[in-house]
């Protein structure tokens, strides 16, 4: 996942670079280029966009599947600091929740402090809810967050094709110094 965000960030790295300079130097084909490439990104979101809604089982099952991982992980390292206990705290912190399971009895003393954020360990064992329920809650609860999301990216890519075409027909149409 990491080397997909590095890819992408310089993707967009580069197609930044193509409008700033394309309109810093009235290039026609730099503009012509970076409106090329964001009608690619946008119809690449788009697809993303489709794919997850009509996969977001399979998505939500995926990311329980990581977190069990990095759980064990977690819990196997129990002295030493890893990235695995980052991302189960991270995990229980965004999601306020702790552990897996259903029941609090797996929930041991040993881990809990290590693993559990402080506002899960104040509420007590009353409101105890599991990680597993609180993802499948995210992916069904929340889509809609994630689709208005996604509808302003796209309303926002739209305007930068619509202005990068705009200012590329005024180089075309304005007059040689």
């Amino acid at each position: 996942g990491i080397y997909i965000l590095i890819a992408v960030g310089a993707v967009m790295m580069f197609v930044g670079f193509l409008g700033c300079y394309g309109a810093i130097q009235e290039s026609q084909c730099l503009l012509g280029t970076f409106f090329t490439c964001l009608v690619i990104l946008f119809a690449c979101e788009v697809a993303a966009g489709i794919w997850g809604f009509v996969n977001k089982d399979q998505i939500a099952k995926d990311v329980k599947q990581f977190y069990d991982q990095a759980f064990q992980q977690a819990l196997v390292a129990e002295s030493e600091p890893n990235n695995a206990k980052t991302v189960v705290k991270t995990f229980h912190e965004t999601l306020d929740c702790c552990g897996p399971g259903n029941a609090m009895e797996i929930i041991t003393p040993l881990w809990r402090h290590k693993l559990c954020s402080e506002s899960f360990l104040q509420k007590g064992v009353t409101e105890f809810s599991s990680c597993h329920k609180k993802i499948d809650e995210l992916f069904s609860g929340k889509l809609y967050l994630i689709g208005i999301a996604a509808i302003v990216v796209a309303v926002i890519m739209i305007f930068e094709m619509i202005l990068s075409m705009v200012l590329c027909c005024g180089i075309r149409n304005s007059s040689v110094y």
